[in-house]
């Protein structure tokens, strides 16, 4: 497996890259661990992420992914 750590100024790994091939392969592992698994089940347990989901919901102001890509140039 092939990853990369990303780093911040002081050499703390901040985030890892790897290949989508690789990224399905551990997708496919998690899910045959967690067959029946709800993610929004899981994240609305937190008071937190229950309150960031529902401010994110409320947010307007963004741009459709056809304005992203135009900006982008793809």
């Amino acid at each position: 497996m092939s990853i990369q750590y990303i780093v911040n100024e002081s050499g703390v790994p901040t985030a890892v890259v790897v290949s989508i091939e690789e990224w399905e392969m551990l997708l496919d592992k998690v899910r045959k661990m967690e067959p029946e698994r709800d993610d929004t089940e899981y994240l609305l347990q937190s008071e937190t992420m229950k309150k960031r989901l529902l401010e994110a919901r409320s947010r307007s102001g963004g741009k459709s992914w056809e304005e992203v890509q135009d900006a982008l140039g793809i």
